[in-house]
């Protein structure tokens, strides 16, 4: 299995590490000749809006989207997040914005919780996770770490909830902030899971692949 990592700017070495900890070779995507022969695509954290200017510079956006038309699962945490997005809260046209995919039929507010002091760690219900979990992992809470996170504001039909922040962290009522989705063979999470040790996140992703 080759999985790719779009490696403009961000967080992108830390998933690298934690792929080849779990036997994956992991491949620097920096040009569209890249993707060739990839079986899967993690777009990291980051600025969004470098990442998305420098995409578009190198010809990146529309052989990413044609990965995705060809069933390749891709994976956006945080930056990616917003870069798979169908929408912007408050709508597009400020020069600040990034290019967007558009894959996934989400809405998405940009460092939603503040500034980088404004960051902040909690554990997250997952249960989605238990499909690769061990016996011991089972049911437990995922320990999220959020970095000038974005919020999933709005989904559409086809999106599966994978997980939400609690009531006493959301400004949202009833369940809770949406802040790790699914589309099928697409994924974003709102946090960092390549921040931490625990390497769930990234082998559900891994079985989207699969």
């Amino acid at each position: 299995m080759r999985i790719g990592i779009l490696a403009l700017q961000g967080a992108f070495i830390e998933h690298e590490k934690m792929l080849w900890q779990l036997g994956v070779e992991a491949v620097e995507v920096r040009r569209p000749e890249h993707l060739d022969r990839l079986d899967g695509l993690i777009i990291p954290g980051g600025e969004s809006t470098t990442i998305g200017k420098l995409a578009v510079e190198y010809g990146l956006l529309e052989p990413i989207q044609e990965m995705s038309r060809a069933g390749k699962a891709i994976w956006g945490t945080c930056a990616g997040l917003i870069l798979l997005a169908s929408g912007l809260s408050g709508g597009r046209g400020e020069h600040k914005d990034p290019p967007l995919l558009g894959l996934m039929d989400l809405t998405v507010a940009r460092n939603a919780f503040g500034r980088q002091v404004d960051s902040f760690e909690t554990d997250l219900v997952v249960p989605a996770l238990n499909a690769v979990s061990t016996p011991d992992e089972a049911g437990r809470p995922f320990h999220a770490i959020f970095i000038r996170a974005p919020r999933i504001e709005s989904v559409g039909p086809g999106v599966e909830v994978l997980a939400h922040l609690e009531p006493a962290l959301s400004e949202v009522e009833g369940d809770g902030t949406v802040v790790a989705a699914r589309q099928g063979h697409l994924l974003v999470t709102a946090f960092h899971p390549e921040l931490t040790a625990d390497t769930r996140f990234h082998r559900y992703f891994l079985s989207l692949v699969s």
